[in-house]
């Protein structure tokens, strides 16, 4: 865990109508109500992370920034269609979706140099150092945030032991500007998504048939599609799992 508290939590921190009913203070506290994962980017401590390349891309704190509180930056690093960044939560005990659980996850992330969009996923998936490859999703579990169209335009995006959803634009990504990116699972029957604090449509809502039921770790990935050099700045992530008997 590495986390920093912040004022005025609505703007820069969590999304209290996604938190709202997750107990997290208890699950820190007590295995028995579950447990989490936090990163706010203070450090990067060896072995926190794996971190892999497409031949090139980066991901290091970002020392130039004058906010309080950690910054990391996942950089392609090159401005060849399909370089960049796969980066995850080394977990030995990943987070599964089941029955009797709710699942949170949320991130606060922006992007820079997107005239032509990164290839991009931010959510959960199981543990993969090729997440996207060759502008396509290549892992067989997972649930998240997904563009592969080079117009910054977001997916809902789920799979389950290879069968996925036909991902909806839920959200489009804009030059140098944080949104904060978040899904609820329940019972691996059902996942909510928000954006800024916002609930989506139910339209957008995912059924069982989606859902992986096996372990899925933080996971994000930005990789350039050629011509800019795309950067994902990440604020923080955290993904928590409430057990409810």
């Amino acid at each position: 865990m590495n986390l920093t508290r912040y004022a005025g939590n609505e703007g820069r921190g969590i999304s209290y109508d996604l938190w709202s009913k997750c107990p997290r203070e208890a699950i820190m506290a007590d295995p028995n109500f579950g447990h989490f994962f936090r990163d706010d980017f203070m450090d990067l401590a060896t072995g926190r992370y794996t971190i892999t390349q497409a031949t090139a891309g980066t991901f290091v704190l970002d020392v130039t920034t004058t906010v309080d509180g950690g910054v990391a930056l996942a950089d392609c690093n090159s401005t060849t269609d399909g370089q960049g960044i796969n980066v995850q939560a080394t977990l030995a005990m990943p987070f599964k979706p089941k029955a009797g659980q709710i699942l949170y996850f949320e991130a606060r992330v922006k992007a820079a140099d997107i005239a032509t969009g990164p290839d991009f996923f931010l959510g959960l998936a199981e543990q993969d150092t090729t997440i996207l490859a060759s502008s396509a999703i290549s892992t067989a579990n997972h649930l998240g945030f997904l563009s592969l169209t080079d117009n910054n335009i977001l997916l809902h995006s789920g799979e389950k032991a290879g069968t996925a959803v036909t991902g909806v634009a839920i959200h489009t990504l804009v030059e140098d500007t944080y949104v904060k990116l978040g899904f609820k699972v329940t019972d691996a029957s059902k996942v909510e998504w928000w954006v800024n604090g916002v609930k989506q449509a139910t339209s957008f809502d995912l059924a069982a048939a989606n859902i992986p039921v096996v372990g899925l770790t933080p996971s994000l990935v930005c990789q350039t599609v050629g011509t800019t050099d795309p950067i994902v700045h990440i604020d923080w992530w955290e993904c928590f799992a409430h057990v409810l008997n």
